[in-house]
């Protein structure tokens, strides 16, 4: 490009180090020689998805780069240059740069392509969207059971192979795509909305004719820990909350603790379990009305607890959130931060 000019070589980056990761940000240090190493004023820092890989090979030194920074002391934080992602994969690589007099550089040799990935999003960002989801999750309705559709296939499986028992399975992809539980979290997906009119689970799915019914206070009590998961929508009006169900010290338990916003059990605006104060000291429960709940619940469940049976409304494939995309222009369900 026209101010871009070589002189006495400056030192090329070498020996990248990438640190500090966050969802949103990183640091970056490199070693360099000591020669011309005063004339420094400026780095130029290329960045790519990684998909791009290839493109660092076709630079030319008259080609723009991403990002001109000051030459700070090293290591250097990069934050709010790019709109980073979270759980992506991307290249960097570095050029030094002497800015002369009349305002054109005199530059160095890209370094090596370093690789790194950015990380899932953090607490901070999780109590952001638990926020957002807040604000839309309307009046709490009563509920007693939990309930999970599959098709008859899943339930016979179960009862032939595995011993009556559901068992964990790895979240899918579903959901906003720095969540910290999606491809690691292992648990079973279970429903609890209930209709305005009837005070009953809906009698469509999109995820089987066979359904499984338990009573709240099975997976719901107070030896459980309920956790915020995720609040995302998939381009529709409507939306949904992931919640996690962990029984206390169990090893789910332990993996939300790290990474999720904990809830209160009696107090929350998604899925509450309070003692009956005016009744027999029995257990109620209620959900939010207007969001669709994604209830995950971490251990093994027995088919013996509950029921099966078919339902006798429709199999809506179309309202499936398996490894569903997020919206990223939803104001409602987005935070500033990553998609």
């Amino acid at each position: 490009m026209a101010g871009v000019s070589e002189m006495e070589e400056l030192p090329v980056p070498q020996n990248i180090k990438i640190s500090n990761i966050t969802c949103d940000s990183f640091k970056i240090c490199w070693d360099m020689e000591p020669r011309n190493k005063e004339r420094i004023t400026h780095y130029f820092i290329d960045l790519n998805k990684k998909e791009n890989k290839n493109s660092n090979k076709f630079k030319h030194k008259d080609v723009p780069t991403k990002l001109v920074a000051k030459a700070v002391p090293l290591p250097m934080t990069v934050r709010g240059h790019w709109f980073l992602s979270p759980r992506t994969e991307y290249t960097v690589a570095v050029q030094t740069a002497s800015k002369q007099a009349d305002g054109d550089y005199a530059i160095s040799e890209w370094s090596e392509i370093i690789e790194f990935c950015t990380a899932d999003y953090s607490m901070v960002h999780l109590n952001q969207l638990l926020e957002k989801a807040e604000v839309i999750a309307g009046r709490m309705l009563p509920f007693s059971v939990f309930y999970r559709n599959q098709n008859k296939e899943y339930f016979d499986h179960v009862g032939e192979v595995q011993q009556n028992q559901m068992l964990p399975s790895v979240k899918d992809n579903s959901g906003s795509h720095g969540s910290p539980i999606s491809g690691k979290l292992e648990g079973i997906f279970f429903s609890c909305n209930t209709e305005f009119n009837t005070g009953k689970p809906a009698q469509d799915s999109p995820y089987g004719r066979y359904r499984y019914e338990v009573g709240a206070n099975v997976l719901f009590n107070p030896n459980t820990n309920l956790y915020f998961g995720d609040f995302y929508c998939m381009y529709t009006a409507y939306h949904y909350v992931i919640l996690v169900l962990a029984p206390k010290g169990s090893r789910g338990d332990d993996f939300c603790k790290q990474r999720l916003p904990a809830l209160d059990l009696s107090n929350n605006r998604f899925l509450t379990c309070k003692q009956d104060e005016e009744g027999d000291g029995s257990l109620v429960f209620h959900h939010a009305q207007d969001v669709i709940l994604e209830v995950i619940y971490t251990d093994p469940v027995d088919l013996a607890l509950g029921t099966v049976a078919e339902i006798s409304g429709h199999q809506l494939m179309s309202l499936s959130t398996v490894n569903a995309k997020k919206d990223p222009s939803c104001k409602i369900c987005n935070i500033s931060v990553g998609r």
